[in-house]
């Protein structure tokens, strides 16, 4: 059995606040950078940030609260608004982009579950993903870059 998946971006008043200076999971403003177009993509609108265009680097941590399995790391946004990605099962196009990725399920207390980690190609992302999300003891999914482990997106249940 598997499960019709969909792809979550950060929420828009999130990145918002973090556009406007907000401070990021470690209480810091998000640093201001142009981009090179090289490998720098954005968690909202899950597209790379091209050449010229400025960017935010920020310390995120994509749960509700700190705890020992709750990850943070660096992230890129758009300096600027951009449109969020919708919340569709069409593979985001930065993660299309990727030659690996890294996924792990967490549990409905945002704690990873054992066995459901994994690195696929862009290819078979969706189909490893809805068998993970099959399963009872899985809430959601991480994608994450297979080579930074920086966050990219959440993947649930459709």
């Amino acid at each position: 059995m598997t499960a019709s998946i969909k792809f979550v971006s950060m929420p828009t008043a999130t990145v918002q606040a973090l556009q406007a200076g907000g401070p990021d999971a470690n209480g810091q403003v998000p640093e201001r950078h142009i981009s090179d177009g090289d490998g720098v993509p954005c968690r909202h609108c899950q597209q790379d940030v091209a050449a010229g265009e400025a960017y935010l680097i920020l310390h995120h941590r994509p749960f509700p609260s700190a705890q020992p399995y709750a990850e943070s790391g660096p992230i890129f946004l758009h300096a600027d608004a951009c449109p969020r990605y919708p919340e569709i099962a069409d593979l985001p196009p930065v993660l299309a982009a990727r030659k690996l990725i890294l996924i792990k399920g967490y549990n409905a207390q945002d704690r990873i579950v054992y066995g459901t980690g994994s690195l696929v190609t862009p290819q078979d992302l969706a189909a490893i993903a809805s068998g993970i999300l099959a399963r009872d003891d899985v809430a959601y999914i991480h994608a994450r870059s297979a080579y930074n482990n920086c966050f990219q997106c959440r993947i649930e249940r459709a």
